[in-house]
């Protein structure tokens, strides 16, 4: 699949909040990139907001008007494999290498109008592509901020990723009940097509996966885990470390919640559901998933080993949900963060009241943050 028809139209002012604006811009390297802005100006300060899994350039909708209203030109892409962006293309997994989606970052700085970022801010899937960012270009990226989603640092010149998913996979089939790891599963051909056609429909899927990793769900209490061991990965719910021979809407279908629980769901509306629904249901998840197929196998491994050892020297802050696995999922991650991947480490943020999603979960909290953080 590529990215959709190139006479696709910007997504419709009606859903956006008043003075959010979205239209499209050719970084130079083959995308038309769709994005949301606020703010607009080469003169303001240019804030890049990068979004994760299943996401948009919608996901920072709660958040883009105070910042603009800070001084910032804010602006939030659809990346590359989603929404309305084009260009791409979902059957070649080398289109989605960490270092391409650097480089599409930059294409979109230079398009436009800026000479640099005041800072890249990156959420889920979005946080590794922010961090490579500042590690590779601090000039163009002075400032980070990462959510959700911990960075280590590069991988080192001994890393081999696709034998230790196998490895991993091989521990968590062993045990019982036989469980498997979602990134192995998403880098798998059945993720897609169960995805894309799920049994209950795609807004319900998405209604189910996107409260089962708030803070809405009661199931999410995060702790650290002490190492990669199966049965200690397995400590996780199962929308992180699955059962064996379940789907991901299979996992997710025993957390949609009720009529009543939807009503009350103050930071995801049913029309701003409908968004991501409508967006999904033209693109499907192949792109998306493409991502997490480079990171399980090892797609770009080798030009990113070139940085074995490189800390990133951007002033750099962290922020998650209190309620949010991802800051654990990847045991040691957290620390190695604060301790060696970043030299300039300003702190890290765990928000209470909120889940993975803690740009809408929370929004004036991270609003607070960010402005506090860039000065």
């Amino acid at each position: 699949m590529m990215g959709g028809p190139a006479d696709l139209v910007p997504l419709a002012p009606a859903v956006l909040p008043d003075g959010i604006a979205a239209r499209f811009v050719d970084t130079g390297n083959g995308l038309r990139v769709h994005l949301l802005e606020a703010g607009a100006g080469a003169d303001r300060p240019l804030l890049l907001l990068l979004h994760g899994f299943p996401e948009l350039a919608y996901s920072w909708r709660k958040i883009m008007m105070p910042l603009a209203a800070a001084g910032y030109h804010v602006v939030a892409p659809d990346q590359c494999g989603y929404g309305r962006t084009t260009g791409w293309d979902g059957a070649d997994p080398a289109n989605f290498r960490m270092l391409r989606l650097v480089r599409d970052v930059i294409g979109l700085v230079s398009a436009l109008g800026h000479h640099r970022a005041a800072a890249v801010i990156g959420h889920d899937f979005g946080a590794p592509v922010a961090a490579w960012c500042a590690l590779l270009r601090p000039d163009l990226f002075p400032a980070l901020v990462l959510m959700s989603a911990p960075f280590a640092g590069p991988p080192s010149l001994a890393a081999n990723p696709a034998a230790a998913a196998a490895e991993l996979d091989a521990a968590l089939a062993a045990l019982t009940p036989p469980r498997k790891h979602y990134q192995y599963y998403y880098s798998s051909p059945a993720a897609a097509a169960e995805m894309d056609a799920p049994a209950a429909g795609l807004a319900a899927f998405l209604r189910a996966y996107y409260h089962m990793k708030s803070a809405d769900w009661p199931g999410n209490r995060p702790t650290r885990l002490a190492t990669w061991a199966a049965a200690e990965l397995a400590r996780m719910p199962r929308y992180y470390i699955m059962d064996r021979e379940a789907s991901m809407p299979a996992t997710v279908a025993a957390a949609l919640p009720s009529p009543a629980e939807i009503a009350a769901c103050r930071w995801l509306s049913e029309p701003e559901l409908a968004v991501y629904a409508g967006e999904f249901a033209r693109t499907g998840f192949r792109g998306g998933l493409q991502w997490y197929h480079c990171a399980s196998f090892g797609i770009g491994r080798e030009e990113m080993q070139i940085f074995a050892g490189r800390a990133i020297t951007a002033k750099t802050l962290f922020i998650a949900g209190a309620a949010d696995w991802g800051v654990y999922q990847a045991p040691g991650s957290f620390e190695r963060m604060q301790e060696t991947a970043c030299s300039d480490f300003r702190g890290a943020h765990l928000i209470a009241g909120a889940g993975h999603w803690v740009q809408q979960e929370q929004p004036e909290a991270v609003v607070a943050i960010l402005q506090s953080f860039l000065g």
